[in-house]
């Protein structure tokens, strides 16, 4: 087993991170000793209230009033943390700000790397709040952003945080109809946005479908438009419009206040990927996410301040929201505005190289494409840290970026989610990095592995799921007011068990490896999106009379078959081809075009009606029918043959 060590920290580098720091403070402020992270962990789950009362005293969290118990002896999910304080998630971005350093750095696929200092930042955050002041919002208002990931959506965010303003936000790829199916839920009152946007040097217009989300929209009262077209009638005079450039000033009146809210006051509304409909809108809190990401970023990604941080997402995944939390440690976030390969392959590795980036993090899918296209990547001797999400990370991966960077880092993958806008699984600086593996459960998180049963399992392939409750899981589904949903999702599979959807296996030296999603989720680049949505939008060719998509990943490589059944007497050509993959690109996202189309006979379904998507997945995967498919609820049973005489010609299963 120590041949698959890929990296073991040296001891002064586990000495000097916050991770033994903080069992330093145990030891001396809490009489508490530890002789290794596994003995830290049992106790972070074993004497919850213990653990996350000593997060609030570490980081000395700024808060009002006085609670009575950490957390309350409900069941989960009806659990309610620190019950009687008031906090400000934004006030504490904000406390580790340094006058020394960037508080941001914004860069595009054109080479532009533009630094703000944090007193611009607060400026143009309250110059915002200002604005939401004299329009009358209140705590509890909901604010949308269909923003790329430049400065403007980071401040708005920040405004609206400081303001008890709920934040929520698109990304500008995504398609009207899916940006309207999730914000329409939360009836917005602000909606910032742009009218077009940048990916792999050309230009997409987005007129179109921003008023389409506005004539969508019936409660929103005001516009805040970024860089957009002075001279569109936006919506005929029906609400407030205002221009980003007017409002943002560099010596602003006042200075960001910032409002104490409960601590389970909803911070943000992060969305499903709507794989069975409608997205779920998932409620987050100000305290718990708090406490979690003070948790996570200082722990299990060993950010200091002075540090640089930069992680490749949209604004549409949750990696984004994430990624502010190195704020909470006086961290530098880098920003990147479009495509990750555009010019070419390099051009994120050398952004890491230019700006002496510290924490270097991306979806997994990004490493395997470095790694299956031989990229000579630069030696980026600033690097401490390489973090993966999205989806499995390969055991070649791993290989690949070792021999690229002989240098010691660490290479963390890390799984979590939406549901809980942080990672389960990630990263330990005290532990070796073994090849394929995420290191450890983070603290207070009780993840245990079990069979179908409800039994834990150890070197096994079994349900992943969280037995005891964390602050950072959703308080609420917007538009759930009686839980069904909430519990359907986690809770009803093993009752009072929150089940993750995520198939998972213990390691013999208590590293996970994640075989996958369990669901039918489709993953590129980070970007995820619901087979739903790719549906919805293939509804308006007329030709086209059903479709069914799925997601492969096997050694690194991706495939992302559609497989279409037209109407009679309709052959699939070229011309046809193109006009799918032009309206995935357009309603779904550029990313989720598929690598390839397929003619079928028909599509498979279950006798009450659903895609069997699972089952396609499952016969490109292991090559025979003989794999649990129950053929005896299905409408449809022969049409499988179809599909395993095409999964039999496909090498990257």
């Amino acid at each position: 087993m120590e041949s698959n060590i890929m990296f073991n920290p040296p001891e002064a580098w586990k000495s000097q991170s916050n991770l033994s720091k903080y069992m330093d403070w145990l030891k001396q402020n809490n009489k508490l000793e530890f002789s290794d992270y596994q003995e830290l962990w049992n106790w972070s789950i074993t004497r919850i209230d213990e653990f996350w009362l000593s997060i609030l005293d570490y980081f000395d969290v700024d808060f009002q009033g006085k609670f009575k118990e950490v957390y309350s002896a409900s069941p989960m999910p009806d659990v309610k943390w620190f019950d009687g304080i008031q906090l400000n998630y934004a006030a504490h971005l904000a406390r580790n700000q340094s006058p020394d350093r960037p508080a941001l750095i914004a860069c595009n696929e054109s080479g532009q790397k533009v630094p703000m200092v944090w007193s611009q930042v607060l400026d143009a955050a309250s110059s915002l709040q200002h604005v939401f002041d004299q329009s009358g919002l209140q705590a509890g208002d909901r604010v949308v952003s269909y923003l790329p990931n430049k400065p403007e959506a980071s401040i708005a965010f920040l405004a609206s945080a400081a303001s008890g303003l709920i934040w929520s936000s698109c990304a500008p790829e995504f398609g009207s109809a899916s940006v309207i199916d999730r914000v329409k839920q939360i009836k917005p009152k602000v909606l910032l946005a742009v009218d077009h946007y940048i990916y792999g040097g050309k230009t997409f217009d987005r007129t179109a479908a921003l008023k389409e989300i506005i004539q969508a929209l019936p409660e929103l009262e005001l516009l805040v438009l970024v860089n957009a077209k002075r001279d569109e009638d936006w919506t005929a005079g029906k609400i407030k419009v205002c221009y980003w450039e007017d409002i943002i000033r560099t010596d602003s009146i006042q200075s960001l206040r910032f409002e104490p809210v409960t601590f389970d006051h909803p911070l943000w509304i992060l969305y499903s990927s709507g794989t069975t409909g409608l997205p779920k809108a998932i409620t987050h809190s100000h305290g718990g996410m708090l406490l979690e990401h003070l948790k996570y970023v200082h722990f299990h990604n060993d950010v200091k301040r002075g540090d640089t941080f930069f992680w490749f997402s949209t604004t549409g995944w949750m990696m984004w929201n994430y990624l502010h939390a190195a704020w909470l440690a006086g961290a530098t976030l880098v920003l990147y505005d479009g495509h990750p390969t555009y010019p070419d392959a390099k051009k994120l590795w050398e952004l890491a190289d230019h700006l002496k980036i510290t924490h270097f993090g991306c979806g997994a899918p990004y490493l395997h494409q470095s790694m299956n296209s031989n990229l000579a990547i630069p030696l980026l001797p600033n690097l401490r840290s390489v973090s993966s999400t999205g989806s499995p990370l390969s055991e070649e991966a791993f290989a690949w970026l070792y021999q690229n960077q002989p240098q010691p880092f660490y290479l963390w993958s890390m799984s979590g989610g939406t549901d809980v806008c942080t990672a389960f699984v990630g990263g330990c600086p005290l532990w070796p990095v073994f090849s394929g593996e995420i290191q450890c459960r983070a603290l207070g998180c009780d993840l245990q592995v079990w069979n179908d049963e409800g039994i834990p399992i150890l070197n096994q392939v079994g349900e992943m799921v969280i037995t005891k409750p964390m602050p950072c899981m959703p308080i609420y589904f917007w538009n759930d007011p009686q839980g069904l949903k909430y519990r359907d999702s986690y809770f009803n599979h093993f009752p009072g068990v929150w089940r993750h959807g995520d198939w998972a296996r213990l390691t013999e030296h208590n590293g996970i490896v994640i075989s996958g999603r369990s669901d039918t989720t489709l993953n590129r680049f980070g970007v995820r999106i619901g087979t739903a949505e790719i549906y919805s939008a293939l509804q308006e060719i007329t030709w086209l009379e059903d479709s069914l998509i799925i997601h492969l990943e096997n050694n690194g490589q991706s495939y992302m078959p559609l497989f279409v059944k037209l109407k009679p007497g309709t052959k699939l050509d070229n011309q046809l081809i193109l006009e799918i993959k032009s309206t995935i690109r357009v309603h779904c996202s550029p990313r989720h075009v598929p690598d390839e189309i397929i003619q079928v006979l028909d599509i498979p379904y279950t006798l009450s009606g659903k895609k069997m998507e699972t089952a396609v997945k499952k016969i490109f995967t292991h090559n025979t029918l003989s794999i649990g498919i129950a053929l005896g609820a299905m409408r449809n049973p022969g049409c499988l043959q179809e599909y395993l005489e095409i999964a039999r010609t496909k090498s990257i299963v």
